[in-house]
């Protein structure tokens, strides 16, 4: 996991079936140590919106841990997420927020250049994000 530690430059694209739109976020994203063996994951950018002419400040923080053979990734306020296994071939990963589901494909093939492919489906949600982070 130390591998991740230090600053990724990143850049999201952000495709919302439901509305017919997208959007992009670019920014940094921060892993840095949380004093117990894990690493707090910060990312700060700027989100653009369609119609709009000003971008959105946008941030959000996990927590990543070692669990065995597996990476476990917690909200910041210490709730479970999602774990998967960063030396599978293809990582992937769930979570579920009744009524609406995530799943999520890392793809580490290109290090240290990585992608985290996210899906997420509910009755009021159908969106899809790709986030790219490299160095």
């Amino acid at each position: 996991m130390q591998d991740f530690a230090g600053r990724w430059s990143m850049a999201r694209e952000i495709e919302d079936f439901r509305a017919d739109a997208r959007s992009n976020l670019t920014g940094t994203c921060d892993f840095v140590a949380d004093g117990e063996g894990g690493f707090w994951q910060d990312e700060r950018g700027f989100l653009h919106l369609p119609g709009r002419d000003k971008p959105l400040q946008a941030e959000r923080r996990y927590l990543w841990r070692a669990v065995a053979q597996e990476i476990a990734v917690f909200f910041d306020d210490g709730r479970f997420f999602h774990s998967f296994d960063p030396n599978a071939s293809a990582p992937e990963a769930d979570h579920a927020c009744d009524p609406d589901s995530y799943q999520v494909r890392y793809e580490f093939g290109d290090w240290p250049n990585w992608t985290a492919n996210w899906r997420v489906t509910g009755p009021r949600k159908d969106y899809r994000f790709q986030t790219r982070y490299w160095r």
